[in-house]
Parts: structure tokens; sequence; C-alpha cells
């Protein structure tokens, strides 16, 4: 496996990062895999955050906005998402701040569309066994027990 040199890990990086968004921990992930020294990751790192290839705030907005768009993903599977990746708490509040400011209609029928699939599927189902099991659905897919119940009822 060839080692990249520190230019050639930095256009490879900023080349990736102008195309779709990208956080810290995935960039370095990816440095890793070719056996980059890690002081060349952080000089990287640094560099992509100082010529804003890299922003967190950015970055937790654009993947709320396509997990719940795209992977019908609620407010708390983003949330967890998020802070697997090591984000900070701040830019996660504000991305789903912004979340229901923006969308705020469409996550509602987002969840109606999921339940509504799902429902379909469910066949010879007792009423009480039927709502448990969109509601356990839902709840896998992230959304609060207030939406789900909301919607249900």
């Amino acid at each position: 496996m060839k080692v990249l040199s520190f230019d050639e890990g930095l256009s490879r990086m900023a080349a990736l990062c102008s195309v779709s968004e990208h956080c810290e921990s995935e960039v370095r992930e990816k440095l890793q895999k070719v056996a980059m020294p890690a002081a060349d990751i952080q000089r990287i790192v640094d560099r992509l955050y100082d010529d804003d290839y890299l922003n967190t705030t950015r970055y937790c907005r654009a993947f709320s906005r396509d997990k719940l768009r795209f992977a019908h993903w609620g407010r708390i599977k983003i949330q967890q998402a998020l802070r697997m990746k090591g984000l900070p708490d701040a830019d996660i509040r504000q991305a789903l701040n912004d979340l229901d400011e923006e969308l705020g209609e469409e996550y509602r029928s987002i969840l109606e569309e999921a339940l509504e699939q799902k429902s379909r599927t469910l066949h010879d189902e007792d009423d009480y066994t039927r709502r448990g099991k969109l509601i356990r659905f839902a709840a896998s897919r992230g959304f609060t027990p207030d939406e789900i119940l909301d919607i249900i009822n």
C-alpha cells in the first residue's frame, strides 16, 4: 500500500470535501486507511477547516436534511448518528432546530407516509397488535413517541 504524501492527502481530501459535505471523522478515517501518519492527518484536517472545506455546522445541517428526506429518519436517530461522528452538541441542536423551521410540515408528512407504507404490510393483525408494530417501527426510525402517537391517533 502506497502511503500518501501530505500534499497528495490534502488535495484528495479537498477534492472529496468540495464535491459533498464530509465531517472530520470521515476524513480522518479515509486518511488512516491509506496509512497516513497521525501528524499529517492533523495538519490536513486543520488546513481543511481553515480553507472551509470542513464546517461542522454546515455538515450537521446537510446530514440532518438528507437523512430526513431520503432515509426518512426522525430527529432522535439523526441526533444519535451525528453524536456518533463526534460533532459538537451545539451544532447538532442548531441543525435539528433548523430542520423544524425549514421542514416542519414535511417532517410530519414523512412520518405519515412511512406509517402508511408500514401499515399496508401488516395483514391479519388486530388493532392492538397493528398499533404496537407501527409504534415500534416509527420509534426505530428515530421519531419521538409524541410525534408517533399524534399521527396514529
